[in-house]
């Protein structure tokens, strides 16, 4: 893609994102916005071939349906900050269903310009209750940018962090999550995957090809994080409710399969302080 537009990595997984829409039944994830986002649908189908990774696709919709419900369950507390960590193509800010909500959509500034132009092309309304705050979470504070755009620090936030963990060295991924939870009430909910060796043999060649796909976009893997050393960091950090959404609670909460406790797989972990 251009410079200063999302990356290839976050434009793979709006597509998967748009695709789960057409199909998967029943739908996981619901994104009216999904296919307007990334353009000429029809266009973008011509090469939709690459994109049939059925399980990614559907790993893809579990975590932005669980991070939205999660979402819910903090506004219905009180909650009435969100913030949208490495937005690229995330379109929640323009279907937010929860009335006096503001969201903040952080990412690099060249993005975030991209993001407004393409919102533009697409005739999708960016609402007043959306704020832009360009960041790299590698050389900066981003909760000090937040505060300087208006993000109270003293108040509940939720933030939704996907599909970016992986791309992150450890050390920005503890300094971001120690930023979170020096908010009173701060939720978050990221995605991260398992360690290869602790997945099967087959999943492991899935990884490795996933892995060397991103690698040659100038966008590898870094800093790979144990299931029970981040669940350990979290309530270090203060986190005193965490869950972690594994394979058997992924296939029976959202695909109607019977558990499955062979170890591996992607996770999908809430963490929140009380």
């Amino acid at each position: 893609m251009r410079e200063g537009e999302p990356r290839r990595t976050a434009f793979g997984a709006a597509m998967l994102r748009a695709l789960h829409q057409d199909l998967d039944s029943p739908r996981i994830f619901t994104d009216p916005l999904a296919w307007r986002i990334l353009g000429d649908r029809d266009e973008l189908l011509e090469g939709a071939e690459q994109w049939e990774r059925s399980r990614l696709r559907l790993f893809i919709a579990v975590r932005h349906r669980f991070a939205e419900d999660s979402l819910a369950t903090a506004y219905d507390r009180g909650t009435r900050q969100a913030v949208v960590l490495g937005a690229g193509f995330d379109t929640f800010a323009y279907r937010n269903p929860h009335p006096g909500l503001r969201v903040w959509e952080v990412d690099f500034p060249a993005t975030g310009d991209w993001k407004r132009a393409r919102l533009a092309e697409a005739g999708i309304e960016a609402p007043g209750s959306v704020t832009y705050v360009g960041v790299d979470f590698e050389s900066e504070a981003f909760l000090d940018r937040l505060v300087a755009d208006g993000l109270d620090a003293e108040a509940p936030a939720f933030f939704l962090w996907l599909g970016v963990v992986p791309y992150l060295t450890r050390e920005a991924t503890e300094a971001t999550l120690r930023a979170i939870a020096s908010i009173p009430g701060a939720e978050v909910v990221f995605d991260l995957p398992a360690p290869s060796a602790q997945v099967s043999s087959k999943a492991r060649a899935d990884r490795a090809e996933l892995e060397a796909r991103v690698a040659e976009l100038g966008e590898p893997f870094r800093g790979g994080w144990d299931i029970a050393e981040m669940t350990t960091l979290l309530t270090d950090l203060g986190f005193d409710d965490v869950e972690d959404l594994g394979r058997s609670q992924i296939r029976t909460r959202y695909l109607g399969l019977p558990p499955d406790h062979r170890p591996g797989g992607a996770h999908v972990l809430r963490a929140r302080r009380s």
